[in-house]
C-alpha cells in the first residue's frame, strides 16, 4: 500500500464533479486500500474524497474515531456513489480541510443525515449518521461535486478563520 498526495487548493481538479463508480474489480479494490492508507496517515484526518487525489470517483471514506477527540460512529466507512436521501437538525460547526490547510470555517450542516451507498463490492447500503460523523460525510460528499467549504461560506469576515498550527 502507498500514501497518495493529497491535491491543495486552488488546484482545478478539487473544482470537478465525479463521475459515478461502476466498476468494482481488483483495480477499484487496491484505490482503495490506498486511498484508506492516505486517511490514516494524517493525524486527526476524518475523512477523504477521491477528488483530493486526483481520482473524479465519486468515493470518499470516513472515520471520526481518528479525530482529535474521537467521537462515536460506524468506524471505518468506504462510501462510494452515496447520496442524501434524508437530512435534519440543521447547525453551525466549524470544518477545515487536507486540501484547504491554513483556515477553518463556520458551516451549516445537517446533524442527521440517511443516504443510500455502494460498498466496495457494488452492494447497495444505507446509512443513517448523526453529529460529528454526519457532518464529516456531508463535507466529503460535497467534494464529488467540486464544492469546498469555503463556497459554502456566507460572510468570509465572520466565519472564515486561519487555523493555529500546534
Amino acid at each position: 500500500m502507498s500514501v497518495l498526495n493529497v491535491l491543495r487548493y486552488p488546484d482545478p481538479l478539487l473544482k470537478k464533479v465525479c463521475k459515478e463508480v461502476t466498476k468494482f474489480d481488483n483495480e477499484l479494490q487496491t484505490f482503495v486500500a490506498n486511498f484508506t492508507e492516505t486517511m490514516y496517515h494524517y493525524k486527526f484526518c476524518v475523512g477523504l474524497a477521491s477528488s483530493q487525489v486526483g481520482r473524479l470517483d465519486r468515493l470518499i471514506t470516513i472515520d471520526v474515531s481518528k479525530a482529535r477527540r474521537p467521537q462515536p460512529g460506524h468506524g471505518l466507512l468506504v462510501l462510494i456513489n452515496p447520496e442524501l436521501i434524508h437530512t435534519s437538525d440543521f447547525k453551525i460547526v466549524r470544518e477545515g480541510c487536507l486540501s484547504i490547510p491554513d483556515f477553518t470555517a463556520n458551516v451549516k450542516r445537517a446533524m442527521k443525515i440517511k443516504l443510500r451507498y455502494q460498498d466496495t463490492n457494488g452492494e447497495s447500503k444505507e446509512l443513517e449518521a448523526e453529529n460529528f460523523e454526519a457532518h464529516a460525510i456531508q463535507h466529503e460528499m460535497d467534494h464529488l461535486d467540486g464544492i469546498l467549504f469555503l463556497d459554502k461560506i456566507t460572510n468570509p469576515a465572520a466565519d472564515l478563520f486561519r487555523r493555529v498550527k500546534h
